[in-house]
């Protein structure tokens, strides 16, 4: 048995063979890919019952791992706590910073700082995601939809007393460019409102879940304002992955 089991909920598969499918590692480890899923947190809590290896990275579709990835997962794992339940490329710092570093092709730069040793963090991007297996958890199928969990399984290990980090574990974002968030995003929103209420506020990479639910309704109105900036700076989705690695210094990772 592998000591990991790659997954990815996909919809496309025009998508996965153009990126995630196209990571080397994919040579000597399987991926399993789950479709058809109503929610993020159904696709990869089948996906845990399907696999059966310590450490289950969960990926998008549109993400590309570089060439000596697994070998920098190796030992980046090794150098968290022993309380770690998830890990992942970019997070939320306890302090509000962002934890990076990832290309992404939406915003056209790489974004999050570069910490010398695994950083806590409130929350994640979605874009991936390493769960520990015998930490137990699994995702809350109560969350609608295809957003928010990152957050949500940052804050249900730490509620618990684990640990949630992220750190220098780079990686190519192939994500297109997004104008405005929509009405699936404010059902998550407001489902983390009423489940982490005690914890507000929490910042995401996206926005600040508050109380009052008043920077929703802000991001939603600067959304519109920077729409035509952030379209500019997008880089589009139709350079290589290998390409993008190449320009980011990354086409070979590892110690």
């Amino acid at each position: 048995m592998s000591e990991i089991a790659l997954v990815c909920a996909s919809y496309s598969e025009t998508i996965l063979a153009a990126n995630l499918g196209r990571s080397p590692l994919l040579d000597s480890l399987p991926l399993h890919v789950e479709r058809d899923a109503p929610s993020a947190a159904i696709a990869y809590n089948r996906a845990l019952d399907a696999t059966l290896a310590p450490v289950v990275v969960f990926a998008h579709h549109d993400v590309y791992l570089p060439a000596g990835w697994e070998r920098l997962l190796a030992a980046r794992l090794a150098e968290l706590p022993p309380d770690w339940a998830v890990f992942g490329s970019f997070g939320i710092g306890l302090d509000g910073a962002p934890v990076g570093p990832v290309w992404s092709s939406s915003l056209g730069m790489i974004v999050g700082r570069v910490p010398i040793a695994p950083v806590p963090v409130q929350s994640f991007d979605e874009l991936l995601i390493v769960l520990r297996r015998a930490s137990g958890l699994r995702f809350d199928e109560g969350l609608p939809g295809w957003h928010m969990y990152g957050t949500d399984i940052a804050q249900t290990p730490r509620a618990a007393g684990l640990g949630a980090y992220a750190g220098a574990l780079p990686c190519i974002h192939n994500d297109r460019y997004h104008g405005a968030l929509g009405a699936d995003f404010d059902a998550a929103y407001r489902f983390m409102q009423r489940k982490w209420a005690g914890a507000l506020p929490l910042r995401t990479p996206i926005t600040k879940i508050s109380r009052s639910g008043l920077h929703l309704m802000r991001d939603h109105w600067r959304n519109r304002r920077s729409a035509g900036l952030r379209a500019a700076m997008a880089v589009g989705t139709d350079h290589s992955v290998e390409a993008l690695a190449a320009r980011c210094g990354w086409s070979h990772l590892g110690p």
